[in-house]
Protein backbone atom coordinates (compact mmCIF):
# COMPACT_ATOMS: atom_id res chain seq x y z
CA UNK A 1 0.00 0.00 0.00
CA UNK A 2 1.59 3.07 -1.04
CA UNK A 3 1.87 6.30 1.12
CA UNK A 4 -1.13 8.04 0.14
CA UNK A 5 -4.05 5.92 -0.93
CA UNK A 6 -6.38 6.05 -3.57
CA UNK A 7 -9.89 6.39 -3.12
CA UNK A 8 -10.56 2.85 -3.77
CA UNK A 9 -8.83 1.94 -0.99
CA UNK A 10 -11.02 4.11 1.46
CA UNK A 11 -13.85 1.67 0.95
CA UNK A 12 -15.99 3.45 -1.25
CA UNK A 13 -18.69 1.54 -3.54
CA UNK A 14 -17.82 1.66 -7.34
CA UNK A 15 -20.86 3.94 -8.40
CA UNK A 16 -19.14 6.66 -6.11
CA UNK A 17 -15.24 5.82 -7.32
CA UNK A 18 -16.94 6.21 -11.09
CA UNK A 19 -18.17 9.71 -10.40
CA UNK A 20 -15.06 10.87 -8.64
CA UNK A 21 -12.58 9.68 -11.47
CA UNK A 22 -15.39 11.02 -14.10
CA UNK A 23 -14.94 14.58 -11.79
CA UNK A 24 -11.18 14.24 -12.43
CA UNK A 25 -9.87 13.04 -8.79
CA UNK A 26 -7.50 10.10 -8.67
CA UNK A 27 -5.70 11.26 -5.78
CA UNK A 28 -7.61 11.79 -1.79
CA UNK A 29 -6.80 15.19 -0.14
CA UNK A 30 -5.01 14.38 4.03
CA UNK A 31 -8.78 15.61 5.16
CA UNK A 32 -10.23 13.25 2.84
CA UNK A 33 -7.97 10.04 3.97
CA UNK A 34 -8.51 10.81 7.56
CA UNK A 35 -12.28 11.31 7.35
CA UNK A 36 -13.62 9.48 5.30
CA UNK A 37 -12.56 6.38 6.76
CA UNK A 38 -13.66 7.74 10.35
CA UNK A 39 -17.27 8.37 9.13
CA UNK A 40 -17.90 5.09 7.18
CA UNK A 41 -17.58 3.61 10.87
CA UNK A 42 -20.61 5.70 12.24
CA UNK A 43 -18.80 8.21 14.47
CA UNK A 44 -18.90 11.71 14.91
CA UNK A 45 -16.24 13.95 13.54
CA UNK A 46 -15.31 17.64 14.18
CA UNK A 47 -12.50 18.15 10.83
CA UNK A 48 -10.74 21.28 10.33
CA UNK A 49 -8.47 21.47 7.28
CA UNK A 50 -7.32 24.66 5.21
CA UNK A 51 -9.80 26.00 2.65
CA UNK A 52 -9.58 24.58 -0.37
CA UNK A 53 -8.49 21.23 0.29
CA UNK A 54 -11.42 18.80 -0.27
CA UNK A 55 -13.77 19.20 3.19
CA UNK A 56 -16.92 19.21 1.22
CA UNK A 57 -16.13 15.41 -0.48
CA UNK A 58 -14.53 14.71 3.11
CA UNK A 59 -18.45 14.21 4.39
CA UNK A 60 -20.09 14.13 0.52
CA UNK A 61 -19.06 10.99 -0.50
CA UNK A 62 -19.34 9.02 3.35
CA UNK A 63 -23.07 10.09 3.15
CA UNK A 64 -23.70 8.68 -0.27
CA UNK A 65 -21.96 5.32 0.70
CA UNK A 66 -24.21 5.08 4.24
CA UNK A 67 -27.47 6.34 2.16
CA UNK A 68 -26.92 3.76 -0.67
CA UNK A 69 -29.27 0.95 1.11
CA UNK A 70 -31.99 3.00 1.08
CA UNK A 71 -32.12 4.39 -2.81
CA UNK A 72 -34.97 3.66 -4.75
CA UNK A 73 -37.17 4.73 -7.27
CA UNK A 74 -40.46 4.83 -6.26
CA UNK A 75 -42.37 7.91 -6.78
CA UNK A 76 -43.69 8.29 -3.39
CA UNK A 77 -42.70 11.17 -0.95
CA UNK A 78 -42.80 8.99 1.72
CA UNK A 79 -39.81 6.44 0.47
CA UNK A 80 -37.85 9.63 0.51
CA UNK A 81 -37.49 10.97 3.49
CA UNK A 82 -34.83 13.74 4.89
CA UNK A 83 -31.94 11.31 5.86
CA UNK A 84 -29.34 13.92 6.05
CA UNK A 85 -29.16 17.43 6.04
CA UNK A 86 -26.40 19.73 5.47
CA UNK A 87 -26.27 23.13 6.61
CA UNK A 88 -24.43 26.16 5.49
CA UNK A 89 -24.14 29.79 6.26
CA UNK A 90 -24.44 30.97 2.73
CA UNK A 91 -26.53 30.36 -0.60
CA UNK A 92 -23.16 30.37 -2.81
CA UNK A 93 -21.80 27.41 -0.43
CA UNK A 94 -25.41 26.11 -0.49
CA UNK A 95 -25.44 25.78 -3.88
CA UNK A 96 -21.73 24.42 -4.22
CA UNK A 97 -22.13 21.84 -1.75
CA UNK A 98 -25.24 20.10 -3.50
CA UNK A 99 -23.67 20.43 -6.98
CA UNK A 100 -20.96 17.91 -5.21
CA UNK A 101 -23.07 15.80 -3.91
CA UNK A 102 -25.55 15.74 -6.99
CA UNK A 103 -22.06 15.09 -9.07
CA UNK A 104 -20.84 12.28 -6.65
CA UNK A 105 -23.96 10.69 -6.57
CA UNK A 106 -25.16 10.98 -10.01
CA UNK A 107 -24.90 6.81 -10.06
CA UNK A 108 -26.28 5.75 -6.73
CA UNK A 109 -30.11 7.08 -7.56
CA UNK A 110 -30.27 9.11 -4.14
CA UNK A 111 -32.04 12.57 -4.52
CA UNK A 112 -31.06 15.52 -3.33
CA UNK A 113 -31.80 19.22 -3.29
CA UNK A 114 -30.70 22.64 -1.91
CA UNK A 115 -32.96 25.43 -0.19
CA UNK A 116 -31.58 28.97 0.19
CA UNK A 117 -33.18 32.15 0.75
CA UNK A 118 -33.59 35.22 -1.53
CA UNK A 119 -35.44 33.29 -3.88
CA UNK A 120 -39.35 32.74 -3.94
CA UNK A 121 -40.00 29.99 -1.63
CA UNK A 122 -42.55 28.43 -3.79
CA UNK A 123 -40.05 27.63 -6.48
CA UNK A 124 -38.68 25.13 -4.17
CA UNK A 125 -41.81 23.76 -2.32
CA UNK A 126 -42.75 20.98 -5.29
CA UNK A 127 -39.38 19.50 -4.96
CA UNK A 128 -38.74 19.29 -1.00
CA UNK A 129 -42.44 17.79 -1.18
CA UNK A 130 -41.42 14.92 -3.67
CA UNK A 131 -39.09 13.80 -1.21
CA UNK A 132 -35.41 13.76 -1.28
CA UNK A 133 -33.08 11.94 0.90
CA UNK A 134 -30.17 14.55 1.07
CA UNK A 135 -31.37 18.13 1.78
CA UNK A 136 -29.06 21.01 1.77
CA UNK A 137 -29.87 24.54 2.95
CA UNK A 138 -29.63 27.52 4.80
CA UNK A 139 -30.92 28.10 8.48
CA UNK A 140 -32.92 30.72 7.52
CA UNK A 141 -34.73 29.35 4.45
CA UNK A 142 -35.11 25.58 6.09
CA UNK A 143 -36.91 26.95 9.13
CA UNK A 144 -39.04 29.00 6.35
CA UNK A 145 -39.68 25.16 5.06
CA UNK A 146 -40.40 23.91 8.57
CA UNK A 147 -43.27 26.60 9.19
CA UNK A 148 -44.62 25.62 6.09
CA UNK A 149 -44.73 21.97 6.87
CA UNK A 150 -43.04 21.06 3.31
CA UNK A 151 -40.12 19.47 5.66
CA UNK A 152 -39.90 16.90 7.96
CA UNK A 153 -36.83 16.42 9.97
CA UNK A 154 -37.69 13.53 12.34
CA UNK A 155 -35.87 10.45 10.13
CA UNK A 156 -32.74 12.45 9.81
CA UNK A 157 -30.28 10.36 10.40
CA UNK A 158 -26.66 12.30 9.46
CA UNK A 159 -26.16 16.10 10.08
CA UNK A 160 -23.70 18.28 9.04
CA UNK A 161 -22.86 21.45 10.28
CA UNK A 162 -20.41 22.87 7.28
CA UNK A 163 -18.45 26.11 7.78
CA UNK A 164 -19.72 26.28 11.71
CA UNK A 165 -16.95 28.93 12.24
CA UNK A 166 -18.78 31.41 9.96
CA UNK A 167 -21.85 30.43 11.67
CA UNK A 168 -20.81 31.83 14.60
CA UNK A 169 -19.72 34.65 13.10
CA UNK A 170 -23.04 35.54 11.03
CA UNK A 171 -25.10 34.87 14.59
CA UNK A 172 -26.81 31.67 13.22
CA UNK A 173 -26.50 29.86 16.62
CA UNK A 174 -29.97 30.14 17.37
CA UNK A 175 -31.93 29.05 14.35
CA UNK A 176 -29.54 25.90 14.45
CA UNK A 177 -30.46 25.33 17.82
CA UNK A 178 -33.85 25.33 16.84
CA UNK A 179 -32.85 23.27 14.23
CA UNK A 180 -31.49 20.95 16.18
CA UNK A 181 -34.31 20.36 18.14
CA UNK A 182 -36.15 19.23 15.51
CA UNK A 183 -34.31 16.32 14.84
CA UNK A 184 -33.56 13.25 16.33
CA UNK A 185 -31.49 12.78 19.59
CA UNK A 186 -27.97 13.14 19.44
CA UNK A 187 -27.31 9.69 20.77
CA UNK A 188 -29.81 8.61 17.58
CA UNK A 189 -27.72 10.18 14.61
CA UNK A 190 -24.51 10.80 13.12
CA UNK A 191 -23.31 14.59 13.76
CA UNK A 192 -20.07 16.02 11.39
CA UNK A 193 -18.39 19.56 12.18
CA UNK A 194 -16.60 20.78 9.66
CA UNK A 195 -14.70 24.19 9.73
CA UNK A 196 -11.89 25.82 8.09
CA UNK A 197 -10.58 27.43 11.23
CA UNK A 198 -10.94 25.25 14.54
CA UNK A 199 -11.18 27.89 17.85
CA UNK A 200 -11.53 27.49 21.44
CA UNK A 201 -14.89 28.60 20.88
CA UNK A 202 -15.78 25.99 18.23
CA UNK A 203 -14.86 23.60 20.48
CA UNK A 204 -17.18 24.64 22.59
CA UNK A 205 -19.75 24.65 20.37
CA UNK A 206 -18.66 21.27 19.03
CA UNK A 207 -19.29 19.93 23.14
CA UNK A 208 -22.73 21.18 22.69
CA UNK A 209 -23.62 19.69 19.15
CA UNK A 210 -21.50 16.12 18.85
CA UNK A 211 -21.52 12.97 20.49
CA UNK A 212 -17.82 12.30 21.51
CA UNK A 213 -16.82 13.79 18.50
CA UNK A 214 -13.12 12.42 16.61
CA UNK A 215 -11.20 15.49 15.72
CA UNK A 216 -9.46 15.59 12.67
CA UNK A 217 -7.13 18.48 12.02
CA UNK A 218 -4.90 17.98 9.28
CA UNK A 219 -3.12 21.48 9.58
CA UNK A 220 -2.06 23.99 11.87
CA UNK A 221 -4.86 26.44 12.89
CA UNK A 222 -5.06 29.62 11.28
CA UNK A 223 -2.35 28.62 8.34
CA UNK A 224 -3.01 29.70 4.75
CA UNK A 225 -2.09 27.04 1.83
CA UNK A 226 1.25 26.37 1.43
CA UNK A 227 0.52 26.60 -2.46
CA UNK A 228 -0.81 30.29 -2.67
CA UNK A 229 1.97 33.70 -2.86
CA UNK A 230 1.11 35.93 -0.40
CA UNK A 231 2.78 39.37 -0.93
CA UNK A 232 1.18 42.69 0.25
CA UNK A 233 1.55 46.34 -1.53
CA UNK A 234 1.93 49.48 0.84
CA UNK A 235 0.46 52.04 -0.56
CA UNK A 236 -2.32 54.95 0.48
CA UNK A 237 -5.72 54.53 -0.21
CA UNK A 238 -6.53 56.77 -2.85
CA UNK A 239 -3.50 54.78 -4.54
CA UNK A 240 -5.21 51.71 -4.34
CA UNK A 241 -7.36 51.87 -7.18
CA UNK A 242 -4.57 52.73 -9.97
CA UNK A 243 -2.39 49.82 -8.44
CA UNK A 244 -4.99 47.54 -8.82
CA UNK A 245 -5.79 48.63 -12.40
CA UNK A 246 -2.49 48.56 -13.66
CA UNK A 247 -1.52 44.87 -12.23
CA UNK A 248 -4.88 43.71 -14.26
CA UNK A 249 -4.34 45.74 -17.43
CA UNK A 250 -0.47 45.07 -17.43
CA UNK A 251 -0.65 41.13 -16.73
CA UNK A 252 -4.13 40.91 -18.69
CA UNK A 253 -5.33 38.88 -16.28
CA UNK A 254 -9.32 37.62 -16.21
CA UNK A 255 -11.17 35.70 -13.06
CA UNK A 256 -9.04 38.10 -10.40
CA UNK A 257 -11.41 38.13 -6.93
CA UNK A 258 -10.84 41.21 -5.54
CA UNK A 259 -12.04 41.76 -1.47
CA UNK A 260 -14.01 44.72 0.45
CA UNK A 261 -15.36 45.55 3.78
CA UNK A 262 -18.79 46.77 2.46
CA UNK A 263 -21.57 46.22 0.15
CA UNK A 264 -21.74 49.81 -1.00
CA UNK A 265 -17.70 49.60 -1.25
CA UNK A 266 -18.04 47.23 -3.68
CA UNK A 267 -21.03 48.47 -6.02
CA UNK A 268 -18.48 51.52 -5.94
CA UNK A 269 -15.28 50.24 -6.69
CA UNK A 270 -16.75 47.76 -9.43
CA UNK A 271 -18.49 51.04 -11.35
CA UNK A 272 -14.69 52.64 -10.58
CA UNK A 273 -13.13 50.08 -12.61
CA UNK A 274 -15.70 49.48 -14.83
CA UNK A 275 -14.74 53.97 -15.90
CA UNK A 276 -10.71 52.42 -16.37
CA UNK A 277 -11.66 49.32 -18.55
CA UNK A 278 -11.90 46.58 -16.75
CA UNK A 279 -15.06 44.06 -17.07
CA UNK A 280 -16.41 44.30 -13.59
CA UNK A 281 -18.83 42.64 -11.67
CA UNK A 282 -19.89 42.53 -7.81
CA UNK A 283 -21.37 40.56 -5.99
CA UNK A 284 -22.45 40.90 -2.31
CA UNK A 285 -25.54 40.63 -0.07
CA UNK A 286 -27.78 43.36 -1.32
CA UNK A 287 -28.21 41.98 -4.81
CA UNK A 288 -30.72 40.16 -5.78
CA UNK A 289 -29.94 35.98 -5.70
CA UNK A 290 -30.54 35.84 -9.29
CA UNK A 291 -28.00 39.21 -10.28
CA UNK A 292 -25.62 37.16 -7.70
CA UNK A 293 -25.38 33.75 -9.54
CA UNK A 294 -25.18 35.89 -12.79
CA UNK A 295 -22.10 37.40 -11.94
CA UNK A 296 -21.04 34.05 -10.37
CA UNK A 297 -21.49 32.39 -14.08
CA UNK A 298 -19.92 35.37 -15.87
CA UNK A 299 -16.91 34.96 -13.34
CA UNK A 300 -16.50 31.56 -13.74
CA UNK A 301 -16.46 31.84 -17.30
CA UNK A 302 -14.21 33.94 -17.28
CA UNK A 303 -16.22 36.86 -19.08
CA UNK A 304 -14.90 39.05 -16.74
CA UNK A 305 -11.72 40.33 -15.44
CA UNK A 306 -12.30 41.39 -11.90
CA UNK A 307 -15.21 40.51 -9.57
CA UNK A 308 -15.44 42.60 -6.21
CA UNK A 309 -16.98 40.91 -3.37
CA UNK A 310 -17.23 41.16 0.15
CA UNK A 311 -16.80 37.97 2.40
CA UNK A 312 -19.93 36.66 1.43
CA UNK A 313 -18.04 34.93 -1.27
CA UNK A 314 -15.28 34.06 0.80
CA UNK A 315 -16.55 30.70 1.65
CA UNK A 316 -18.24 28.41 -0.92
CA UNK A 317 -16.21 30.04 -4.36
CA UNK A 318 -14.64 27.26 -5.63
CA UNK A 319 -13.13 28.27 -9.34
CA UNK A 320 -10.34 26.02 -11.04
CA UNK A 321 -7.48 27.71 -11.98
CA UNK A 322 -8.34 31.07 -10.06
CA UNK A 323 -5.11 33.20 -10.50
CA UNK A 324 -4.96 36.47 -8.44
CA UNK A 325 -7.28 37.16 -5.36
CA UNK A 326 -6.59 40.48 -4.67
CA UNK A 327 -7.45 42.08 -0.71
CA UNK A 328 -8.28 45.56 -1.08
CA UNK A 329 -9.03 46.28 1.79
CA UNK A 330 -7.62 43.99 4.98
CA UNK A 331 -10.74 42.32 6.61
CA UNK A 332 -11.13 43.04 10.22
CA UNK A 333 -11.42 39.51 11.26
CA UNK A 334 -7.59 38.28 10.44
CA UNK A 335 -9.24 34.63 10.24
CA UNK A 336 -10.85 36.05 7.18
CA UNK A 337 -7.90 36.85 5.53
CA UNK A 338 -7.11 32.86 5.46
CA UNK A 339 -10.66 32.59 3.71
CA UNK A 340 -10.15 35.30 0.97
CA UNK A 341 -7.15 33.85 -0.24
CA UNK A 342 -8.26 30.26 0.22
CA UNK A 343 -10.20 30.85 -3.00
CA UNK A 344 -7.08 30.47 -4.87
CA UNK A 345 -4.54 27.75 -4.86
CA UNK A 346 -7.35 24.97 -4.54
CA UNK A 347 -6.39 21.16 -5.15
CA UNK A 348 -3.02 21.46 -5.32
CA UNK A 349 -2.93 24.15 -7.93
CA UNK A 350 -0.67 27.20 -7.22
CA UNK A 351 -2.19 31.02 -6.87
CA UNK A 352 -1.17 34.37 -5.73
CA UNK A 353 -2.72 36.86 -3.17
CA UNK A 354 -1.75 40.53 -3.15
CA UNK A 355 -2.97 42.85 0.15
CA UNK A 356 -3.04 46.60 -0.64
CA UNK A 357 -2.89 48.36 2.61
CA UNK A 358 -2.81 51.64 3.32
CA UNK A 359 -1.38 52.85 6.34
CA UNK A 360 -4.42 53.12 8.63
CA UNK A 361 -4.66 48.90 7.62
CA UNK A 362 -1.30 48.29 9.42
CA UNK A 363 -2.94 47.15 12.35
CA UNK A 364 -4.96 44.84 11.03
CA UNK A 365 -1.87 43.55 8.82
CA UNK A 366 0.00 43.01 12.26
CA UNK A 367 -3.14 40.93 13.28
CA UNK A 368 -2.78 38.81 10.01
CA UNK A 369 1.03 38.20 10.43
CA UNK A 370 0.60 37.27 13.89
CA UNK A 371 -1.99 34.80 13.51
CA UNK A 372 -0.17 33.10 10.51
CA UNK A 373 2.70 33.35 12.56
CA UNK A 374 5.17 34.83 9.64
CA UNK A 375 5.71 38.39 7.44
CA UNK A 376 3.94 38.68 4.42
CA UNK A 377 6.89 40.15 1.96
CA UNK A 378 6.29 43.41 1.09
CA UNK A 379 6.44 44.39 -2.68
CA UNK A 380 7.62 46.96 -4.61
CA UNK A 381 6.25 49.20 -7.09
CA UNK A 382 10.22 48.69 -8.67
CA UNK A 383 8.53 45.67 -11.02
CA UNK A 384 6.32 47.74 -12.07
CA UNK A 385 5.91 50.11 -15.39
CA UNK A 386 3.48 52.53 -15.20
CA UNK A 387 1.51 53.63 -18.34
CA UNK A 388 1.99 57.09 -17.17
CA UNK A 389 3.74 58.73 -14.72
CA UNK A 390 0.29 60.65 -12.73
CA UNK A 391 -0.79 56.57 -12.35
CA UNK A 392 0.64 56.50 -8.31
CA UNK A 393 0.28 59.88 -7.45
CA UNK A 394 -2.39 61.74 -5.95
CA UNK A 395 -4.52 63.34 -9.08
CA UNK A 396 -2.07 65.99 -10.22
CA UNK A 397 -4.98 67.17 -12.47
CA UNK A 398 -7.43 67.66 -9.32
CA UNK A 399 -4.27 69.56 -7.65
CA UNK A 400 -3.60 71.67 -10.61
CA UNK A 401 -7.26 72.81 -10.69
CA UNK A 402 -7.89 73.34 -7.18
CA UNK A 403 -4.87 75.98 -7.41
CA UNK A 404 -6.30 77.68 -10.45
CA UNK A 405 -9.65 78.00 -8.84
CA UNK A 406 -7.72 79.89 -5.60
CA UNK A 407 -5.95 81.89 -7.69
CA UNK A 408 -9.05 82.86 -9.61
CA UNK A 409 -10.71 83.62 -6.57
CA UNK A 410 -7.90 85.86 -5.37
CA UNK A 411 -8.34 88.15 -8.68
CA UNK A 412 -10.48 90.86 -8.11
CA UNK A 413 -13.29 90.99 -10.99
CA UNK A 414 -13.56 94.30 -13.19
CA UNK A 415 -16.92 96.27 -12.37
CA UNK A 416 -19.55 95.84 -15.38
CA UNK A 417 -19.24 99.66 -15.59
CA UNK A 418 -15.79 99.48 -16.27
CA UNK A 419 -16.48 97.11 -19.33
CA UNK A 420 -19.62 98.67 -21.26
CA UNK A 421 -18.24 96.33 -24.30
CA UNK A 422 -19.39 93.37 -22.65
CA UNK A 423 -23.07 94.81 -22.84
CA UNK A 424 -23.07 95.20 -26.35
CA UNK A 425 -25.24 93.68 -28.78
CA UNK A 426 -22.98 93.01 -31.49
CA UNK A 427 -22.83 89.41 -32.03
CA UNK A 428 -18.87 89.96 -32.17
CA UNK A 429 -18.99 91.57 -28.69
CA UNK A 430 -21.56 88.47 -27.52
CA UNK A 431 -19.17 86.03 -28.39
CA UNK A 432 -15.97 87.11 -26.99
CA UNK A 433 -18.04 87.86 -24.03
CA UNK A 434 -19.41 84.50 -23.65
CA UNK A 435 -16.26 82.91 -24.57
CA UNK A 436 -14.57 84.98 -22.16
CA UNK A 437 -16.71 83.46 -19.56
CA UNK A 438 -16.61 79.86 -20.23
CA UNK A 439 -13.02 80.36 -19.95
CA UNK A 440 -13.35 81.68 -16.10
CA UNK A 441 -14.91 78.23 -15.10
CA UNK A 442 -12.76 75.92 -16.81
CA UNK A 443 -10.94 74.93 -13.77
CA UNK A 444 -14.50 74.28 -11.96
CA UNK A 445 -15.13 72.25 -14.66
CA UNK A 446 -11.75 69.87 -14.61
CA UNK A 447 -12.84 69.89 -11.00
CA UNK A 448 -16.28 68.94 -11.44
CA UNK A 449 -15.37 66.12 -13.87
CA UNK A 450 -12.56 64.78 -11.29
CA UNK A 451 -15.50 64.85 -8.44
CA UNK A 452 -17.58 62.81 -10.61
CA UNK A 453 -14.78 60.03 -11.15
CA UNK A 454 -14.11 59.59 -7.38
CA UNK A 455 -18.10 59.21 -6.89
CA UNK A 456 -20.08 57.12 -8.84
CA UNK A 457 -23.26 57.57 -7.48
CA UNK A 458 -23.36 60.75 -8.59
CA UNK A 459 -25.79 61.90 -11.90
CA UNK A 460 -23.98 61.27 -15.08
CA UNK A 461 -22.26 64.44 -16.60
CA UNK A 462 -23.33 65.49 -20.35
CA UNK A 463 -21.90 67.88 -22.19
CA UNK A 464 -24.91 68.59 -24.06
CA UNK A 465 -25.50 72.62 -25.70
CA UNK A 466 -27.36 74.78 -22.89
CA UNK A 467 -29.51 77.10 -23.84
CA UNK A 468 -26.64 79.90 -24.73
CA UNK A 469 -25.88 77.22 -27.44
CA UNK A 470 -22.50 76.44 -26.31
CA UNK A 471 -21.75 72.53 -26.93
CA UNK A 472 -19.44 72.20 -24.31
CA UNK A 473 -21.26 73.62 -21.45
CA UNK A 474 -21.32 70.62 -18.66
CA UNK A 475 -24.95 69.84 -18.04
CA UNK A 476 -25.94 67.80 -15.22
CA UNK A 477 -28.76 65.46 -15.66
CA UNK A 478 -30.91 65.19 -12.36
CA UNK A 479 -33.21 62.48 -10.76
CA UNK A 480 -36.28 63.51 -12.82
CA UNK A 481 -34.19 63.94 -16.04
CA UNK A 482 -34.12 68.01 -15.88
CA UNK A 483 -30.79 69.70 -17.27
CA UNK A 484 -29.63 71.95 -14.65
CA UNK A 485 -25.53 73.72 -14.80
CA UNK A 486 -23.38 71.72 -12.69
CA UNK A 487 -21.89 74.75 -11.71
CA UNK A 488 -24.69 76.93 -10.22
CA UNK A 489 -24.41 76.88 -6.46
CA UNK A 490 -27.62 75.62 -4.26
CA UNK A 491 -30.01 78.32 -3.26
CA UNK A 492 -30.84 78.23 0.54
CA UNK A 493 -34.54 77.40 1.14
CA UNK A 494 -34.12 80.98 3.06
CA UNK A 495 -33.57 83.25 0.24
CA UNK A 496 -36.22 81.37 -1.88
CA UNK A 497 -39.06 82.93 -0.48
CA UNK A 498 -40.81 85.75 -3.25
CA UNK A 499 -40.69 89.52 -2.44
CA UNK A 500 -43.81 90.42 -1.50
CA UNK A 501 -45.41 93.17 -3.74
CA UNK A 502 -46.88 96.61 -2.37
CA UNK A 503 -50.12 97.42 -2.17
CA UNK A 504 -50.66 99.95 -5.16
CA UNK A 505 -52.00 103.42 -4.43
CA UNK A 506 -55.70 104.31 -4.96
Amino acid sequence: MSSTPSFDELGLRPELLRAVAEAGYTTPTPIQVQAIPTILRGLDVMGGAQTGTGKTAGFALPILQKLLPMANSSPSPARHPVRALILTPTRELAIQVEEAVKAYGKYTGIRSTVVYGGVDIRQQLPIVRAGIEILVATPGRLLDHVEQKSVNLSQVEIFVLDEADRMLDMGFIPDIKRIMALLPATAKRQNLLFSATISNEIKKLADQLLNAPTLIEVALRNTAAETVAQSVYKVATDQKRALLTHIVSSRNLWQVLCFVRTKHGASRLARQLEKDGLKTTAIHGDRSQAARLEALDDFKAAKVQVMVATDVAARGLDIDDLPLVVNYELPYVPEDYIHRIGRTGRAGATGQAISLCSPDEEKLLAEIERMLKRTIPVATLDGLTPRSPDLFTQRPSAQRATREVRETRGTKRPPHAATPASHSNSPASHSKSHAAHADSHAPRRERAADADDRNPDQAPISRDADRTGNPSALVLTGAAGRPSLHRKRPIPALLMKRATREPEKV
